[in-house]
Order: C-alpha cells, then structure tokens, then sequence
C-alpha cells in the first residue's frame, strides 16, 4: 500500500470527526484547525488502528501534530511495523 491510498482511507476515516468541514491538507493540524479534544484524538486514533490493523504508541501519538505527520506514521507503521 502507497502513501496515497494510506491518505485516502485516513480521509475516510476522518470525515465525521471533522465537525467543522475543514479542509483537510497535510499541514492541517488535529488540536488547533480540528479543535479535536483528547477524547475525538482516542476514538480517531482507535478507527485507524482498526482500519490499518496497527497499533499507534502513546509516544508515537505524542509526536503527531498534523495531518501529514499522521499519514506517514501509518505508512510507515504499514512497511515496517517493528
């Protein structure tokens, strides 16, 4: 699986947590463009790992401030999940 078809079914996954319709770039960022609270993080975060059959350590999850740095992670998580 390429990174884009990662970035597509994470946009999927995202549309009902965009309450706000924001456009969605690789720069969009999950606390201050989506205004996602620690509970919206937790449930996106377990439909991706459910989604992708990965699992996003809390320090991984630390790290991730956008969209982009979101998309890489799994991506990279999907080509090595070690």
């Amino acid at each position: 699986m390429d990174r884009a078809e990662v970035d597509r079914r994470i946009r999927k996954l995202i549309e009902p947590f965009n309450k706000k319709g924001v456009t969605i770039t690789d720069e969009t960022t999950f606390a201050n463009d989506l205004e996602f609270d620690s509970l919206t993080v937790m449930d996106f975060v377990a439909e991706i790992e459910d989604e992708f059959d990965i699992i996003i350590s809390m320090n991984q999850q630390a790290e991730i401030e956008n969209y982009g740095q979101l998309v890489d992670a799994v991506y990279k998580l999907q080509v090595d999940p070690s």
